[in-house]
């Protein structure tokens, strides 16, 4: 008799779009797929879209499945109450009980947390940190997240929301942040972050440059990348100012917390070194000095892809 293989389902939950997959535990997704995480009346709605999409998954598999569990990152996730908590970017407000909604749907184990948290334990089970005991993961998208491995554990702190990198705030009275404060990090170190600060040099300055001839709401952070390969100086300079803010923060955050590595992913972090030596010089510039020749700035291991199923997918496969 042929064994019934485990499986887990990872889901990220995106503003825009929903990915899930169900992922071995050597972590090789066998079948992916996605949903709009928009267009719906209610939250029950979303769920039961889920449990036919995920099932028709399932049904398509050559083998039959078990499944040990569902992994869920999400915006404000939290571990402790498996809650998604006054998400900012979700169409649903308030606190919603996407663990208790998905168990009662599934009737197996669900775990939730936000999605940085997710991408730093896919990290540690899947990607580069496998053998490291503590590193942060950077995750650079629309915004900024922060997730922290501290003694081969993910850091959730008292509240659940510990590594929230992209709030922590780098300018007194700067750019207005989505979270309502003023300054936070990912309104300048981020896909949106990087659009605003090129809108500004333009505005601020008259250097030539190729961006001036492109309208602004069709900018992309990829368009101003391939500006700046092609040696666009406000291009070059925009990544430049990106690269200093955010080697400061890695430098503060290495004095709190003592990394050997930082993860980047995610869209912004594909800029290559156009960021990431840039942000390693500005680091090691501001490092305390105990710090220095302690830790080092990479490219995440995880496939860009796979990244935020395997990361939801490891909150189950971690307890296995």
């Amino acid at each position: 008799m042929k064994k019934i293989q485990n499986i887990v389902i990872g889901l990220d939950i995106g503003g825009t779009n929903t990915k899930f997959g169900l992922v071995a535990q050597e972590g090789k997704i066998l079948a992916k797929s996605t949903v709009s995480t928009k267009g719906y009346e209610n939250i029950n709605q979303f769920i039961e879209t889920l449990h036919n999409e995920i099932n028709k998954l399932i049904k398509n598999l050559p083998e039959k499945m078990s499944i040990k569990g569902i992994g869920i990152g999400a915006p404000n996730g939290n571990i402790f109450k498996g809650t998604i908590e006054n998400a900012a970017n979700l169409d649903w407000k308030g606190i919603i009980p996407i663990g208790a909604l998905m168990q009662e749907e599934f009737n197996v184990p669900v775990k939730v947390t936000n999605d940085a948290n997710a991408a730093a334990l896919g990290e540690k089970l899947f990607g580069k940190g496998k053998n490291i005991s503590n590193f942060m993961m950077i995750t650079l998208g629309t915004g900024l997240g922060g997730g922290i491995i501290a003694g081969n554990n993910l850091l959730y702190g008292y509240s659940g929301f510990a590594g929230e990198a992209g709030h922590v705030i780098v300018k007194e009275n700067g750019r207005l942040c989505g979270c309502g404060r003023k300054g936070c990090l990912e309104t300048y170190v981020s896909a949106n972050g990087l659009l605003k600060t090129v809108k500004e040099m333009l505005s601020e300055t008259e250097e030539e440059s190729m961006l001036r001839n492109v309208k602004f709401d069709t900018l992309t952070s990829k368009n101003i990348y391939e500006y700046a390969k092609n040696g666009d100086f406000i291009a070059l300079k925009a990544f430049n100012f990106t690269a200093e803010i955010l080697g400061k923060a890695l430098a503060n955050f290495t004095a709190l917390l003592s990394p050997e590595k930082i993860f980047l992913f995610g869209g912004l972090a594909e800029a290559g070194d156009l960021l990431v030596k840039p942000t390693e010089k500005y680091m090691n510039n501001n490092l305390l000095s105990v710090c220095k020749n302690t830790v080092s700035i990479e490219k995440s291991g995880l496939k860009s892809g796979d990244a935020a199923i395997l990361g939801a997918s490891a909150l189950i496969w971690q307890l296995c």
